[in-house]
């Protein structure tokens, strides 16, 4: 029998385009100042689990999210960034001492846990485009299940990505018994909460994960149950 194991999930803290109410995407905005203390402070809540593995989106407001929450960890230990054995980066990353290695914790990018790409919206004020479109339009884009904005994603075609990448590299590791934290995006957490509290389309639209905190699972014998904060 295995031991349980903890998935924790943040959305990352507020960016500088949330902020100025344009819509972001695959566009790679920072956080903002309140998107940082966010994170920080969704790391304080977590500060006290054990994490073996992190996972982050391509997208550097996902990844500043990860590496703010970890500041104050109990555990004392680094992130380390994983990089593809090719290249120099890859090649030349290497750690020599096994004590160093005992206190990383392994961090790995993964474009499939990016936010739905919102084609010619990226970089339009939400507000202005609602007054060129309508609301109804724009809920349409922003809050159906298969729609997707003009030559962007709809959220079924990011669980496409987000969903098969979560069961093929994240779901093993969990079954191994460790404890895993992804940082990554409203759309693609969507997707993967849709799986694991086996949502519909219609509940799954209506979901709404706050930035900067955090969503904690236990699994064990093959079962999710989503702890109360």
């Amino acid at each position: 029998m295995g031991k349980p194991a903890k998935l924790i999930m943040m959305r990352h803290g507020q960016s500088e385009w949330n902020r100025l109410n344009l819509f972001t995407g695959w566009v790679d905005i920072p956080l903002s100042w309140q998107g940082i203390q966010e994170a920080i402070e969704g790391g304080r809540k977590i500060a006290h689990m054990p994490i073996d593995v992190i996972f982050v989106s391509s997208l550097i407001r996902a990844q500043m999210t990860a590496m703010l929450a970890m500041v104050s960890h109990q555990s004392g230990k680094v992130p380390c960034i994983q990089h593809p054995k090719e290249g120099k980066l890859g090649e030349w990353a290497q750690v020599y001492s096994d004590a160093a290695l005992e206190s990383c914790i392994p961090v790995y990018e993964a474009w499939e846990l990016n936010e739905r790409m919102y084609g010619k919206l990226q970089g339009l004020n939400k507000q202005e485009t609602r007054e060129k479109f309508g609301d109804e339009q724009v809920h349409i884009w922003r809050r159906s299940f298969d729609q997707a904005p003009p030559e962007g994603e709809s959220l079924a075609k990011t669980a496409e990505r987000a969903l098969p990448y979560f069961q093929k590299t994240v779901l093993p590791l969990l079954k191994e018994g460790k404890n895993v934290f992804i940082s990554a995006h409203g759309n693609s957490l969507r997707a993967i909460v849709m799986f694991l509290d086996k949502l519909s389309k219609e509940q799954v639209v209506a979901l709404e994960i706050a930035t900067g905190d955090p969503l904690i699972y236990t699994f064990f014998n093959g079962e999710w149950k989503r702890e109360k904060q």
